[in-house]
């Protein structure tokens, strides 16, 4: 009798552990699906990034003075280029009180100087943009040597595209950041900005 009871009680121990130990596991798995849609945001007053679809993270905001709500969109490049090993390039897309506000590339790491100017004589780089089955070359705005303002053009052929590239000088030449922006929720950027995706076919 003895026996039994302890052979009873050894069975509930173990059958204990392995259901402590499942509840653990789902735990973690949970714990890894939400950051893995979540993002944490750099800039202070700004809330935490939630995945709207594909590599996109949305951020919002509210500025403290005006009150306008402020949605930042972002997509990381699937590679680093040869002098920006610690950070992504990335592409930001901000929208302010439902409008479309502007759009901006960054390396991840200083840009070299201008090689061109704009219209205004704005000190601008010139690059070459590869949207799925078009590609063409623009003079995107220098901006304190740390990113790039992106064309409205572009930016909503970015939006819509499955293939994005942007090439760029570089240290050693000419290198390219390469995007997966497919699978972006059209109907978010729609509400957020009133931006619609711009045809990338040659069809």
């Amino acid at each position: 009798m003895k026996a039994a009871q302890s052979f009873i009680g050894k069975h509930r121990n173990t059958t204990a552990v392995i259901f402590l130990g499942a509840l653990a596991m789902v735990c973690v798995v949970a714990l890894s699906a939400r950051a893995q849609r979540t993002r944490m945001s750099p800039y202070q007053g700004e809330n935490d990034g939630v995945n709207v679809g594909g590599n996109w993270y949305a951020f919002r905001s509210e500025n403290k003075m005006t009150a306008a709500k402020i949605v930042r969109f972002e997509l990381q490049a699937d590679n680093y280029l040869s002098w920006s090993r610690d950070n992504k390039p990335r592409v930001e897309l901000v929208c302010t009180n439902r409008k479309y506000t502007n759009a901006d590339f960054s390396p991840g790491a200083p840009l070299g100087p201008p090689n061109r100017p704009g219209f205004w004589g704005q000190p601008q780089i010139e690059v070459m943009v590869r949207a799925d089955d078009v590609h063409h070359t623009n003079g995107w705005n220098w901006i304190d040597g740390r990113s790039l303002s992106m064309d409205k053009g572009t930016t909503r052929e970015l939006i819509g595209a499955h293939i994005f590239k942007v090439q760029l000088p570089g240290p050693r030449g000419p290198e390219i950041a390469e995007f997966s922006p497919a699978g972006l929720d059209l109907d978010q950027v729609k509400r957020a900005c009133d931006l619609t995706p711009k045809k990338t076919s040659k069809d």
